[in-house]
């Protein structure tokens, strides 16, 4: 069964960014990539064990296109689906899709509150799955490192941590900008998102690099796609600098 047709893996995705990225563990809770979805969670959970506590989670890519938007929305949908009451929050304040996911205006949002211009309490939004809350990126800044690095920033981690049971953060790739080393030493753990068939191992290895190079705590790496990804779409995890999914 085909779930998503087949792209060329090279281009850039401007689809996710005007629309949004797909819900699967959402609109097909039951098909294998939702599930495959779920066992991602899992091993995020038992690596969060091992650091002794979980609370905020960076998702992060090498690279643009890789797939690092649809694995943390399916993700925080997973989570609340499993009892969890989620912050999803997008940082990705160079090419924000949350708010085209969920359908929802992007006037107000992380960028408000981080600038003084708006607050938690109007800029974060339920939304239609039960336990998820979201927090879009609002208008996109001239400046996403320095708020990102911000103090307001940091409190406003702090406070989701206490309000939430998990806060999901979704930034931007980390081999092209400073925003996911920004958020990796502010969070319990970050999580690489590459894509088989167009990520490759030294473009993985810098952005493990990257985040190692701060001292932040990788969880692993989620392996979006199969070697017969004309056939389906699949998901892999594993741990370390790549696996056989990359190339």
């Amino acid at each position: 069964m085909v779930l998503f047709k087949k792209k060329d893996l090279n281009k850039i995705d401007q689809y996710t960014q005007k629309n949004g990225v797909r819900l699967v563990n959402l609109v097909d809770s039951k098909s294998i990539v939702a599930e495959q979805i779920r066992m991602i969670k899992t091993n995020i959970e038992f690596a969060g064990v091992a650091k002794n506590k979980l609370k905020s989670i960076v998702i992060t890519s090498p690279e643009i296109s890789d797939g690092k938007s649809t694995v943390s929305a399916n993700l925080a949908i997973a989570w609340a689906q499993s009892g969890k009451r989620v912050l999803f929050m997008d940082a990705d304040l160079r090419r924000p899709t949350l708010h085209s996911t969920f359908n929802l205006p992007n006037n107000e949002g992380l960028t408000s509150i981080l600038s003084g211009q708006g607050s938690v309490e109007t800029a974060i939004r339920h939304t239609v799955v039960g336990n998820l809350d979201v927090l879009v990126s609002g208008i996109v800044p001239p400046n996403p490192a320095e708020l990102l690095g911000s103090k307001q920033m940091e409190n406003l981690i702090k406070w989701a941590e206490e309000k939430y049971d998990l806060l999901i953060i979704d930034t931007a790739p980390v081999n092209l900008v400073t925003d996911g080393q920004i958020l990796a030493t502010k969070v319990d753990g970050t999580v690489l998102v590459v894509r088989y068939g167009k990520t490759q191992k030294t473009t993985t290895k810098r952005a493990i690099e990257l985040i190692q190079h701060v001292e932040g705590n990788i969880l692993g790496v989620v392996a979006r796609g199969t070697q017969k990804e004309v056939a389906g779409y699949g998901y892999g995890y594993g741990y370390g600098y790549g696996n056989e999914n990359s190339k």
